[in-house]
Formats: structure tokens, sequence, C-alpha cells
């Protein structure tokens, strides 16, 4: 029998394993970074010697074309190792962050990233100190070809660089600044305990951040609710604490802001995109005038669910009565890489291979092991993906097909960019994720005839957009107001936080909509919150995949698409997916996105009656 939470559950377990009680078969192979943790240790302690070598150019940056060259390669050369050093060390963590000596092996780096970050903290502003006409004639120099691109990137930098007196400073401040993010994490996915819950067959599992998506999505209405009340039960022991580590986060990045001179902290953040405010501001008012098919979604939901009142818990579970399907994770492998088909044999032989032969994914959920699902990838290694599969929720397919989206993006990125245009921003990541669930759904649909998985499918792509759109605009216009609050001087505490997030819960969810008190607490245990203005590019990016999965599914050509992936960083987002085909500075990819949502639910409704 395959390993898998529901088989455990099945037969009368259900206990989380331990990460020494995993097969290895079913974990990630981090072997091409490090074979062994001693192998870390001995690179750890080269880079320790190596990074003083960056000091012989300090006041020499910017003397010629050929000094500023051998900077960046010597930087290059010190970054591609702590890239390294630094994504074994935070995957060991995410795998099994109970572990004591994978938390020192980061707490080590980091400690270390700190010194090094002093030490080169004077490169950016000498390279930012060079007068504006020795500078284009240096991009000019052969030397610097290969630079070209990201000396222009870091250019646009210049008003916002500092003293190298004060880049010093900020450098030495990152790790106390960024802390508030390493207590969240500790505090959420190891010190709180959620108790342990009877599911549907009455057979006792743990109630984790993990497992409580799969009891959200039980038929039985009442088990819903208890395992919400008993979650946020946690939550709300540990409230005063979660709402002061999200007030730090948010000071943390005003005070970054206007450090660097910026108007305001999500102008910094939207400025290392090039991305317009008006992109941020034209996502809130597109999904804000369009939220009553959302209302109507819900009253369908409610009726369909027989219920009597709708709450937030009953938002997962699919509608279509009596339909429950277990998909191991080979049969999702499966039917990724079927969806995948119009994007070539490259393509989906690759990631076959990640899968099946080079075990770029963690499959199952262990004790300390981080929540949720992410891709992770650097230059010189294979992208890797964290999952918490259950065989119960098929959403973690399309789950799986989205971080795939991720690793191929990387996968294609590294082995066409150079290295320092190669890493892409997260605008354009969240695409590769997103076109890739629209292809499973739409293969998925092409593949069906039975009326109840047709309205199943539907019903998972409308809360895609649901939950991708609605809800992540919901979380961007919660992360503008709390900024705004802390940089007006007003006070963001537990009371404030709540009351900002209770409206925003009011207007999105409608008037006929029952909020529990305890949901005014869902932003306390939001991870992306501390990185702000992070989750408008999921709203963003789905909307780009529409209209991407769109092209590419009639007329066959995946070639601008697969351009896009191997493009990287070499472009800014706006002008990268205009020449893929679409215009993010406008609104109608997001209305386009918004209206697909209105026609499912027209649709859904017809299946339903």
């Amino acid at each position: 029998m395959k390993y898998s939470l529901f088989d455990k559950s099945e037969a009368g377990g259900g206990a989380t394993p331990l990460r020494s009680e995993t097969r290895i078969e079913d974990t990630w192979d981090l072997s091409p970074l490090f074979k062994e943790p001693k192998d870390w240790d001995h690179d750890f302690a080269v880079l320790g010697r190596l990074y003083p070598v960056i000091e012989q150019f300090r006041g020499r940056t910017g003397e010629s074309a050929k000094t500023l060259a051998e900077a960046l390669n010597c930087d290059r050369k010190l970054s591609q190792l702590i890239e390294k050093l630094y994504h074994y060390a935070s995957l060991r963590v995410a795998e099994d962050s109970s572990d004591s000596a994978n938390l020192a092996r980061e707490a080590q780096l980091q400690n270390l990233l700190t010194k090094i970050g002093e030490v080169s903290s004077f490169l950016m502003p000498e390279i930012m100190a060079i007068d504006d006409a020795t500078f284009a004639g240096y991009l000019a120099a052969p030397e610097l070809a290969e630079w070209a691109c990201r000396l222009e990137k870091m250019r646009r930098l210049k008003k916002h660089t500092l003293s190298a007196a004060e880049e010093r400073l900020l450098a030495l401040g990152h790790s106390a600044v960024a802390g508030h993010d390493e207590a969240f994490s500790q505090l959420t996915n190891v010190d709180m305990k959620f108790g342990r819950l009877a599911d549907d067959k009455g057979v006792e599992r743990d109630l984790t951040q993990s497992s409580y998506s799969s009891f959200l999505q039980k038929r039985d209405a009442a088990l819903r609710h208890r395992a919400f009340t008993q979650f946020y039960a946690e939550f709300d022991d540990h409230k005063f604490t979660l709402a002061a580590t999200l007030s730090n986060s948010v000071k943390a990045d005003v005070f970054r802001a206007r450090a660097r001179n910026y108007g305001s902290a999500r102008e910094a953040a939207l400025y290392q995109d090039d991305v317009p405010v008006d992109v941020y501001e034209n996502l809130i008012g597109s999904v804000r005038a369009n939220l009553q098919p959302l209302f109507r979604y819900y009253a369908l939901r409610k009726r369909v669910l027989g219920l009597s009142e709708i709450r937030q818990c009953d938002t997962y579970v699919p509608i279509v009565p009596n339909f429950e399907k277990v998909t191991t994770f080979d049969e999702a492998v499966e039917l990724c890489l079927a969806s995948f088909a119009p994007l070539g044999t490259e393509y989906v032989s690759a990631l076959s291979d990640g899968f099946k032969k080079h075990r770029w994914c963690d499959r199952y959920e262990n004790k300390g092991k981080r929540s949720g699902a992410f891709s992770s990838s650097t230059y010189s290694a294979p992208p890797y993906i964290l999952m918490n599969y259950k065989d119960d929720v098929f959403s973690d397919v399309f789950t799986l097909a989205h971080e795939a989206g991720h690793s191929m993006h990387s996968f294609y990125s590294n082995r066409t960019q150079k290295w320092q245009d190669a890493d892409y921003p997260i605008f354009l990541a969240e695409v590769a994720s997103t076109f890739n669930e629209e292809l499973l759904t739409h293969h998925l649909l092409e593949h069906t005839n039975d009326k109840a998985m047709r309205a199943y499918l539907i019903n998972r792509q409308l809360d895609d957009i649901r939950g991708t759109v609605y809800r992540q605009t919901m979380f961007a216009e919660f992360e503008r107001d709390i900024h705004a609050m802390e940089e007006a001087g007003e006070p963001v505490t537990l009371d404030t936080i709540r009351q900002t997030y209770r409206r925003l819960l009011d207007a999105y969810f409608g008037p006929d909509f029952t909020i529990d008190s305890q949901l005014e607490l869902e932003c306390l245990r939001i991870p992306h919150f501390y990185s702000a203005f992070y989750v408008y590019k999921y709203a963003t990016g789905l909307s780009a995949a529409v209209a991407l999965s769109q092209q590419v599914l009639s007329t066959g050509d995946a070639t601008k698409y697969l351009g896009f992936l191997k493009s990287g960083g070499s472009r800014f987002p706006i002008p990268t997916l205009r020449a893929a085909g679409v215009d993010m500075s406008t609104p109608k990819p997001v209305e386009d996105t918004l209206a697909l949502f209105a026609r499912r639910v027209d649709e859904l409704e017809s299946l339903l009656a």
C-alpha cells in the first residue's frame, strides 16, 4: 500500500509521523546541494574564510569598468555559495523545525550573513556613486556586457541607496529587524498545539495547520464547525503575542521604507518590480466592483449544502452532493503530467523525471514540518517542492500542479539565463503556478462526462478564483490599510487589527453571510503578511495565467509562454508579460477573470438546478 495520511487514518491511526518515521522515497533528495551535513559544514567554513576578499574593492568599485566587473564577479561567487548554503539550511528547517541541528544550522548561517552584509555593504553605494556619464560608458564596455541588465536594474535604486555607513547599519540590523518572522514561524509551526479531533469516520486525528484543511472539506457541517472552533481557540490563546508580532512586522516594513526614502512601505515593495501603484489600486477597484457574483456563489453554496446559515468554515467543502475522491500522490503526478501536454514533451519529460527519478518533492506531513506548500530553487540545484499531500483532499492535486509551475519556471530560467538574470520576481512566479492549475482544470473538464465531476471541477475553479483573486485582494487591502495606519501614527494593536479585518470580512463576504467572531483572528495566522505586499501578486498572477492559458489552449502554440518561462528576471514584470501576450498595466485581465467567475457561477447553477 502506498503511504498516505488517508490510508493511515483508514487503518485507525491518524497520528502525525515523526520525520524519522517517514519513508525515504517520500522525501526530497537534497544531495545535489550537499550529500551530508558535514559537507555543508565544510562549505560554511569556506564561506567564513572567503568573504573578506570582497574588501579589496572597497573604495575602488567604480574606478574602471574592469574593476567593477571584478567586484561583481567576486560578489557573484560569494552569493552563489551563500545561496547554496541557505537553500539547504532552509529546506532542512522546513522539513523539521523541531530538529535542533536544523535550527542551529540556519541560525549559524544567519549570523555569518549579518557579518557578510556588513562587510559588503559598500558595494551598492559605490556603484551608485559613479556619475551618470561614466556609468553609461561602463555599460558599453565589453567587460560588463553580461552585467548590463543587472546594472540597469540596480541603477534604478540610486535615489533609495544610502551612504556606505548607513548601508552598513541597515545590514547590521537586518536580523534583529526581521526577527518577528522567525518568532511567528516557531510559534505557529512548533509551539502551538491544536489537539486531536474525531473525523467523520470516528477516527481520532491530530488537528494541525495542515490537517485543518482536510476537516474543512468534510460534508458534516457540525464537524467542520468543531474543527474551526477548536483550531481558532489556540489562536485566541495566543492572540496578543501574534498581534504584537504582526505589528512589529508592519513597523519593520515602514522603518525600511522610510530609511530608504520611499513614500510608503507599499511604494517600496512595488518599486522593486517597477510596478505602478495604480496596478495595486486597479486590482482592488476591479474586485470591489464585482462582488455580486461572489455573493451569488455563496448563496448557491448555502442552498446546495442545505445550510440554514453559511460560515467561512463552509466555504471549502465541495458542494457537489456525495462527491468524494481519493487520489494517491502517484496518481496526482500522472494527472498533472497529462494536463501539461500542451507545453510539449521537453517540459513534461523534465518534470516527470523530477518527480519520479530525482525526488524533487517532499510529499507528506510529519511533525515539525512547515505547513502548506512551496517550491524553492537555486541556480545550481534542482527545484524542490514541499507538500503536505493528503489523498482525501483533491485540491492537493491542484496544489501540486501549482508548485510544479514554480519549479518548471525555475528549471527553464536557470537553464537559459545567466545567474544574475535568472531570478524572477514573485509577480511573475505566480503566473507560472496558476497557469498550470488552469491547464489541469481544462484537462479534467475535457476528460469527464460525469455531471457530478464536472460540477466539482467548476466548483473548484470558482473556489480557486475566489481564493486567489477575491480573497488575496482582501488580504492586499488589509495590508494596505494596516501599513497606512502605522505610517499615519495610528496604533496597530490587537483591537485595531481586528477592527480593520472585520470591516473587510463584512465587505467581502456580504450581508447574508454569518461571520464568527473568531474569524477576526484569521489575519494573525497568515504567513504571507510577514512578506508584506506579496499577496496581491497571486491575484494579478492568476489573471495573467487565465489569459495566457486561453491563448495556449486556443492556438495550440506554447512558444510565447515557454519564452516567458525562459526569460527569468531579464526584464521587469509588466514588459515581460506584455511580450508573452497580456498587459497587466490595464484592469482588463482582472476584469476578464472576474467575468469568467460570473459565467462559471451561471454554469454551476444550471448543473445543480
